[in-house]
């Protein structure tokens, strides 16, 4: 299920096909199985009511989740922007030949960064994981072992900011692996399958076509929900436009 989720649009079709499919399964019960009697429409129409309300908190809720993910995820981009940018002026703290390998590392991990936000293929995300990784070895080399020969205040200053930069790039890939849990899914998907229920079984026979509304509906919110909550494969994507203004300043 989590793999069809980063899937937003396959995701959507699915979901519209299974939900439709409920619907016309109570539609059949209601009209060929069991029949809703008129007297029994009134009790029907509050437990109907009830499922679509609790539907349309529960949407409500996880759309909230996937934004907040969504803006935790700008956030951590512009603060490794402003990360990698401090620690590139810090680097005039270092003697000279070491001011200019940190600098140069810091522009070629400066790529990686932006790769990593706009890359969609894996073989190829894997390869910058091993390079950004390659690369903050080396810039953490750089700083420690010109603050293990000279270890003054000014030195440290460098070497905090460097921690800095690498740390930013933890927080990053934790918000990036930071979903909404399968849980909170499968109860949505619960629910709305009940709803469709509901639905196609109080639907009058000469009205069927109705049945598609609501499952197209609940659809719609699902793949906006699911394409923000996958940072990689949707459409609605954290742009690193503070990092793309970052490696222009300093190229």
């Amino acid at each position: 299920m989590i793999n069809l989720i980063n899937l937003p649009r396959l995701f959507f079709v699915v979901s519209l096909v299974v939900l439709w499919s409920f619907a016309l399964l109570g539609a059949f019960v209601g009209q060929r199985v069991r029949p809703l009697h008129e007297e029994e429409r009134d009790d029907f129409g509050v437990v109907q009511t009830a499922v679509l309300t609790l539907l349309g908190l529960l949407i409500g809720f996880t759309f909230s989740m996937a934004v907040s993910r969504y803006d935790q995820r700008k956030n951590y981009e512009e603060a490794e922007a402003n990360a990698i940018g401090t620690e590139y002026v810090r680097a005039d703290l270092l003697p000279s030949a070491d001011a200019e390998q940190v600098r140069n590392l810091l522009r070629k991990y400066l790529d990686q960064r932006i790769l990593f936000y706009m890359t969609r293929d894996e073989s190829q995300l894997e390869q910058i994981n091993s390079a950004t990784a390659q690369l903050q070895t080396e810039l953490w080399s750089a700083v420690l072992t010109r603050a293990a020969t000279t270890p003054t205040p000014v030195i440290s200053l460098a070497v905090s900011g460097m921690n800095d930069v690498l740390n930013s790039q933890g927080y990053t890939q934790a918000a990036w692996w930071n979903h909404i849990p399968a849980a909170a899914w499968a109860l949505l998907v619960v629910i709305a399958i009940c709803c469709s229920v509901l639905v196609g079984y109080g639907m009058h026979r000469n009205r069927r076509l109705l049945t598609v509304i609501l499952p197209f509906a609940v659809s719609v919110s699902f793949l906006l929900i699911a394409d923000i909550d996958s940072p990689r494969r949707g459409l609605i994507r954290v742009q690193p436009q503070n990092l793309i203004s970052l490696s222009q300043s300093l190229h």
